[in-house]
């Protein structure tokens, strides 16, 4: 990763209200909430608080600019060229949003503009060009018709993103469904709003219709829920835990709205005596402690093969004890705060429950500094599978290690959790990497690397980790309705 010559500065503030219509608008009851800087727990500003009210106005601007705008029955190519607009602004902004991005979320300004931001560009050019590559087919009927699909976009979609990765989780919304041709109400997470107001910004500049994107900031229950209720809203894609996902589920119900879920993990990072160990250990460790372990495919329990997992345990302390946590703003920063403290306190939580259990911590486990939400790069030994370390989405910096004797052993161990977001195989045997692509049930295995993301790849999950994919042209499909036309020849 590349690095930053000199400390970052803090960014200027200027969007904190609710953009509706292409209006920056107050929220209608007035009220606002504080969005904090989880590295000195200190009031970045205040945002507009969003809830049904502001969301009904979202919905039926969305509405209006879908079933009247020119959106929808735009040339898709100069769609395509509004949204390569949209990221070419994004990179001419790109420190800025950098640093807007790392003081409200907390992450080391090094990824923020090295890592996330390079990553929502690509993803809003990938699809760009797919704007005008989305059609059906013709299909030989019996009988003297003609018979052809045409894929029209879904309509209005309500998009709920979290707050790990705040601009990425943005872009993978908005990319598909504006190439679709839907019009969107976005609701970001309230610890992170303030990137996701700035990109609405930046849309309206490149020429994107007001209306098309529409941003309410605002919580869950209110806003979010309004959302998922609003009978003007054809579908929602939501990003986050599963347990919020099951209640959008039955509250969609009542519309029968078109659902996408991308959900959480416990994700088996499988490591055998046979792979390059130094390379095991690198992928290992920026598996799970990248954005301070606030991935939802951290590889968070790794599975070792016994005969090589003293050398591994050796290798990752020492990568533990050498990373550098503090001041996200400072180029050297490795690892910044924990979003706030509700996420802080839940991992330290954690942490003591694996000790409680008979887990050995084997570095890390506590909290750094007296002020932010910074904990140490914490590694537990001995975890057995039931242990809640080892079961539970703990979303924070630490990592679980257990011990194997083969594989049919670490297959059964592996799949022995109700998520599948992701897996990950170390080995030089190429029949054994295939063997556990075949049988690890996830939606992504990667083999010998590990958080390897390309726009191009599908990314989603098995089981309660989520329903449909994201990213690549399998991310179009949840965007669009498919439609049969048939008529007579004669």
């Amino acid at each position: 990763m590349a690095t930053i010559t000199k400390p970052a500065s803090a960014p200027e503030i200027k969007q904190t209200q609710c953009f509706i219509g292409g209006e920056w608008v107050p929220a209608a009851s007035g009220k606002t909430f504080e969005t904090i800087n989880p590295a000195t727990e200190e009031v970045i500003t205040t945002v507009a608080e969003g809830d049904a009210k502001d969301v009904d106005l979202a919905v039926k601007a969305a509405r209006e600019a879908f079933d009247s705008g020119p959106w929808r029955k735009m040339d898709a190519r100069d769609r395509g060229r509004l949204m390569h607009k949209l990221a070419d602004l994004i990179e001419d902004d790109i420190d800025e949003l950098a640093r807007l991005e790392t003081l409200d979320n907390g992450k080391p300004i090094r990824e923020a503009r090295h890592g996330d931001l390079p990553l929502v560009v690509d993803c809003l050019r990938y699809y760009a060009g797919w704007a005008d590559k989305i059609h059906g087919q013709t299909i030989p009927v019996r009988g003297n018709y003609f018979c052809y699909t045409k894929r029209e976009p879904v309509g209005v979609v309500g998009q709920i993103i979290p707050w790990n990765f705040p601009m990425l989780m943005a872009a993978w919304k908005w990319g598909p469904a504006l190439a679709a041709g839907c019009t969107i109400v976005m609701k970001p997470a309230e610890q992170t709003p303030l990137t996701c107001l700035r990109m609405a910004r930046l849309a309206q500049k490149a020429g994107i219709p007001d209306g098309v994107i529409n941003v309410v900031p605002g919580y869950g229950p209110t806003a979010g829920a309004s959302i998922v209720k609003h009978p003007g809203v054809d579908k929602v894609a939501f990003t986050g835990e599963y347990k919020t996902a099951q209640i959008i589920m039955k509250d969609a119900s009542q519309t029968l709205k078109r659902l996408t879920f991308e959900l959480g993990g416990k994700s088996p990072n499988i490591i055998f005596a046979d792979s390059d160990l130094d390379a095991a250990a690198a992928g290992t460790h920026m598996g799970l402690y990248l954005n301070q372990g606030q991935c939802c495919c951290a590889g968070s329990r790794v599975f070792v093969e016994e005969k090589v997992h003293d050398k591994l345990i050796d290798k990752l302390a020492a990568m533990n004890k050498s990373r550098k946590v503090g001041d996200p703003f400072d180029p050297n920063t490795e690892q910044g705060a924990q979003v706030d403290k509700a996420q802080f306190d839940k991992i330290m939580s954690y942490v003591e429950a694996g000790k409680k259990a008979g887990a050995k911590c084997v570095t890390g486990g506590k909290r750094v500094g007296d002020k932010g939400y910074f904990i140490e790069p914490t590694l537990f030994d001995d975890v057995q599978d039931d242990m809640s370390i080892a079961t539970d989405e703990i979303f924070g910096p630490v990592l679980s290690v257990l011990k194997f004797k083969d594989v049919d052993e670490v297959i059964q161990r592996g799949n022995n959790t109700f998520f599948g977001l992701a897996a990950a195989v170390w080995t030089s045997d190429v029949t054994k990497a295939h063997r556990l692509a075949d049988e690890l049930r996830a939606g992504t295995v990667w083999v010998n690397c590990y958080d390897v993301f390309d726009t191009a790849a599908p990314f989603g999950g098995f089981k309660m980790s989520g329903i449909g994919r994201e990213l690549g042209e399998k991310g179009l499909e949840a965007y669009t309705e498919n439609k049969t036309v048939t008529m007579s020849l004669g």
